[in-house]
């Protein structure tokens, strides 16, 4: 791509592109269309794009294939024939810095957060809580918090089972911990390791800077989770993470106002899943995040069927609008049907709804931006193909690739640094097993387990009381947008 200050989606009818500014990529975007339309390879040219332009890219790999954005592209047959009718384009087949992440470390880098990093809402919303059961965790976190003792899921249990034994440290709270409460927690949690999600909590834990720093070349970097299995074994978990991941953005970015591009795009696919059975309040929350992150130069776009998957006050923030082509059988696919249409700015030269079950395998309804922000009227396109390789790397590519990355070695070996549960063991007169790495700060961190463990009632609660003021910003980790009620100014 020779221009990096546009977002080249691919030919209109006459040929020409069809682009919008990348000053604009911060308001979002759509990638919709049923199944095989070509959704996985538009969105592997959007993240060429984004990486061309300097601009880093997280996206999850559901299908396994977009990891061929990391080899160089062959392209062929009807391919060959798409690139030689956009002459413009600037077509140069070649690899994209990748680096592969997994959550359970077999396909890729290793990908951690602690549970003092999620936080109650997020981890409640995992666990699928009763509003009592919410409470109760609340309630265990108020007491952890001060100490960052909750790194992993033993962490946890061995801290339920503590306060279980030791109501009086949590004060005004401690009817909140009831023997049922607690007993269901652990069920849940046990569930939880089932899925395999023990892997997600721990250290070290994932640093956005890596997600942000371009490649030597300048280019910015594709961070690839893969998503094959983790989408269909355990969606909650899958789901739980983005979430998260949007939300320690939006702590941790500053404020960059307008810019000429932004500095991370975030692709979320299946996106349904970020919003199915989601609590009210927390999908409120995460709408508002939506809104107010594009101000921290992050953009996100959403792949989905349908834009029906989504709330309508999240389809109202969408700038860029790609749509493949969507079947209707049903008179009720048929409303949707028209509801798409609807969604777009009309153009004459065509009736939207019919165009709709009449793309091709490749070819998009495209709503674009224009210069001062406003919708442009759709246009059908045929989308630009990829520069990397269309499918799936194989499994010494992969490994190849996770052994050349820059990330190599920084997240592969765990580090169980002592915490809740050692601390407990401990206190109990239990064997502690032996972790594989040196301790840090072995004096002062038993010296916080020691007033954690003998601190009186009154004294936890009043101490939570006082960190509050200074724990607004970590609330929107903890509440998924806790600052905007109350605390920083945007």
């Amino acid at each position: 791509m020779t221009d990096s200050s546009q977002i080249v989606v691919g030919a209109g009818l006459d040929g020409q592109p069809v682009n919008q500014a990348m000053r604009l990529a911060n308001r979002h975007g759509l990638v919709a269309g049923a199944t095989g339309t070509g959704k996985t390879v538009t969105l592997q040219h959007l993240a060429e794009v984004f990486s061309d332009a300097g601009v880093a890219v997280f996206a999850a790999d559901v299908k396994g294939d977009l990891c061929g954005l990391g080899a160089m592209g062959s392209p062929q047959g009807k391919v060959a024939e798409r690139i030689a009718g956009m002459p413009w384009l600037g077509h140069t087949p070649q690899a994209y810095p990748v680096s592969l992440w997994d959550i359970a470390g077999q396909s890729g880098h290793p990908l951690r957060t602690t549970l003092s990093e999620m936080g109650p809402l997020l981890l409640g919303n995992l666990l699928e809580l009763t509003d009592s059961q919410q409470a109760a965790l609340y309630a265990a976190f108020k007491v952890a918090d001060r100490e960052g003792l909750l790194l992993d899921l033993k962490d946890l249990k061995a801290l339920l089972g503590h306060l279980k034994d030791n109501p009086q440290l949590l004060g005004e709270d401690s009817a909140l911990m009831t023997n049922a409460s607690t007993q269901a927690l652990l069920r849940r949690l046990a569930t939880l390791e089932q899925q395999g999600a023990e892997a997600l909590f721990g250290e070290p834990a994932l640093q956005l800077e890596d997600l942000l720093r371009p490649d030597r070349d300048g280019r910015g970097r594709i961070h690839l989770l893969d998503a094959s299995r983790l989408v269909h074994e355990a969606p909650k978990v899958y789901a739980t993470f983005l979430l998260w991941l949007l939300a320690e953005l939006f702590e941790q970015l500053p404020e960059r106002g307008d810019a000429d591009k932004p500095v991370l795009a975030l692709f979320f696919d299946e996106a349904h899943l970020l919003f199915n059975d989601t609590p009210k309040a927390l999908q409120d929350r995460l709408e508002q995040v939506v809104r107010l992150i594009r101000s921290k130069g992050v953009g996100v776009y959403f792949v989905t069927q349908s834009p029906g998957d989504l709330p309508d006050a999240v389809l109202a923030q969408l700038g860029l609008r790609i749509q493949h082509g969507l079947r209707a059988f049903t008179a009720k696919e048929q409303k949707s049907l028209r509801a798409v249409a609807d969604g777009f700015r009309p153009n004459p030269a065509f009736d939207t709804l019919a165009v709709l079950t009449e793309l091709g395998i490749g070819e998009a309804l495209v709503g674009t931006l224009e210069e001062k922000g406003t919708p442009a009227m759709v246009q059908r396109v045929l989308i630009a193909p990829p520069q990397s390789r269309i499918g799936p790397l194989t499994a010494n590519e992969r490994a190849a690739l996770i052994a050349g990355s820059p990330l190599a070695g920084r997240y592969d070996k765990p580090v169980d640094r002592e915490s809740a549960y050692e601390m407990l063991t401990q206190r109990k007169g239990e064997p502690v097993e032996p972790t594989p790495l040196p301790k840090t700060d072995e004096d002062s961190f038993a010296d916080k387990a020691g007033e954690f463990l003998q601190s009186a009632a009154g004294q936890a609660i009043k101490s939570a009381v006082r960190q509050a003021a200074n724990q607004l910003g970590r609330q929107l980790v903890r509440g998924l947008m806790g600052s905007l009620l109350g605390g920083k100014k945007r």
